[in-house]
């Protein structure tokens, strides 16, 4: 008689967008295009900026998450983290306000329950405003965490960034910032992980996740996670880094740094859904002979849901189904 089969893992996705052009500026997306284009030129591949602008904006069509919740499904993804960038004082062609993203994250929320938790953005330099806007995004919406996109034009460190932080601290929610090269429409000065050292030696009750920590600034992303307690890496854009036998390099080297205490999984999606679904990623990542093969069983459910879980659960913040309108 055959032995069973291992149960599936547990897998949380802890970096997720909605795939829709209404919260992303199109100059922002426009700057992304141009170095899909150049990339694919480099290759020998004859594409045209307007063939490669047409195949990506069909991947922005799911506003409500309905294509994403069935890819999830599919790839065995139990819950995923949408986030919320704030682009809106950066770059004036966001097609929404951040408080319509806001409320259109709730929706979200509502429409699949259980499927997904938000992190929303706000650029520090709306001030008071933008403070209010996020405590009631944990109050009243049922957000679990805040998310920080320096590219915009500001150090995870500043000062006007320490109300928000002080909010975390208070309704027990973890901070996710992204590092690293973003979209050529952005500067890329204030990306390097050691610009969060000052907050997180002044917040020590806040969790902060540097986003794409197994793909840039890795040396500087597995100091802080080894020697800062309240500092994480998440390996989303891994994908990025794929070649053709869809190793996923980058991702065993960050599990081997004896950081898988601090290590979570995330795909970054929409983002590469030209080059695979959800599916795909999952598979690269935790098939037999992956990245993660060397790993314990202990460590592998550490980095595919319990890191993330530890960090939510004690979260004090609204329960989606009863938040107000």
């Amino acid at each position: 008689m055959d032995a069973p089969s291992a149960a599936p893992p547990t897998i949380i996705d802890a970096h997720c967008h909605i795939a829709t052009t209404e919260h992303t500026p199109r100059s922002f997306i426009d700057g992304a295009i141009a170095n899909m284009v150049t990339a694919l030129v480099a290759q020998g591949v004859r594409a045209s900026p307007k063939m490669i602008a047409s195949m990506y904006l069909q991947k922005l069509q799911d506003p409500l998450c309905d294509e994403l919740a069935a890819d999830m499904a599919e790839a065995g993804i139990a819950k995923s983290v949408l986030l919320v960038p704030d682009f809106t004082y950066a770059l004036k062609d966001t097609p929404l306000t951040i408080e319509e993203s806001f409320l259109k994250h709730r929706e979200v929320l509502l429409r699949h329950p259980g499927k997904f938790e938000v992190f929303g953005g706000v650029d520090p330099r709306w001030g008071a405003d933008g403070i209010a806007l996020f405590e009631r995004s944990l109050k009243e919406f049922g957000f679990r965490g805040l998310k920080v996109y320096p590219p915009c034009g500001f150090s995870p460190s500043h000062p006007d960034l320490f109300p928000y932080y002080e909010l975390c601290a208070h309704y027990r929610v973890p901070v996710l910032l992204h590092i690293g090269p973003t979209s050529p429409a952005l500067s890329f000065e204030t990306t390097n992980p050691f610009m969060l050292d000052e907050a997180a030696r002044r917040f020590p009750t806040v969790n902060f996740i540097l986003a794409h920590g197994s793909v840039s600034f890795t040396e500087e992303c597995a100091m802080m996670c080894s020697h800062r307690p309240n500092v994480y890496l998440d390996i989303s854009a891994f994908q990025s880094t794929l070649r053709a036998d869809g190793s996923g390099k980058v991702v065993k080297t960050a599990v081997s740094r004896g950081i898988n205490h601090k290590v979570i999984f995330g795909t970054d999606w929409p983002v590469f859904r030209l080059q695979g679904n959800q599916q795909s990623f999952v598979a690269t990542v935790t098939r037999e002979d992956g990245p993660l093969a060397d790993l314990t069983p202990l460590e592998r459910e550490l980095v595919l849901h319990k890191n993330i879980e530890r960090l939510l659960a004690n979260a004090r913040t609204a329960v989606p189904e009863r938040a107000t309108a």
